[in-house]
């Protein structure tokens, strides 16, 4: 039987930045809210009885693009909450390639030009969003970090469910974290 619910694309980070990430998330976002993991958004709703499809594409992908590396560069208001903006050349090609691949299934969203960020704090009040920018710019560090594996995800009207992992290959030279 074939599920048509939407598809969810994201790039997974490394296993110590996506706790980092995760760690913020926990730590800022109301907790009422906060039913999906930290992730970093590709495409948000593909169609769902394209499954296998999506999954071959990303197979192929794999093969074709050697794990992005990718950097936390800033933080960025998003007036109701505070994202870390995340600056990775080769997860752009990697997204766009993906793109051009599915551009029938497309909804708007994913049409526009990919940003690629981690929403670390979203619907709260604006002074409680400076707050957080104000608490989270005391110490912010950039940092690198390589992009591991693309998740296919299951949206259930709300909270997703995880359906599958597509591991990407280490760079030349990397140092074999898939």
């Amino acid at each position: 039987m074939t599920d048509f619910r939407p598809l969810i694309l994201t790039a997974r980070p490394d296993a110590a930045t996506l706790r980092r990430f995760a760690d913020l998330r926990r730590r800022y976002y109301p907790p009422a809210l906060n039913r999906v993991p930290a992730h970093i958004s590709l495409f948000h709703q593909l169609p769902g009885s394209e499954l296998a499809a999506v999954v071959e594409r990303l197979r192929l992908m794999a093969r074709e693009h050697p794990a992005p590396a990718a950097e936390a560069v800033a933080l960025r208001s998003l007036g109701r909450g505070v994202a870390i903006t995340v600056r990775s050349p080769a997860l752009i090609a990697l997204h766009d390639d993906l793109a051009a691949a599915w551009e029938p299934l497309l909804i708007p969203q994913d049409r526009h030009r990919f940003a690629a960020h981690v929403t670390i704090q979203n619907k709260v009040d604006p002074p409680v969003a400076r707050a957080t920018l104000a608490d989270l710019a005391a110490t912010f560090v950039p940092w690198t970090f390589a992009i591991v594996a693309i998740d296919v995800w299951r949206y259930l009207d709300g909270p997703w469910e995880h359906l599958q992992a597509v591991a990407l290959r280490p760079a030349p030279g990397g140092d074999g974290w898939v």
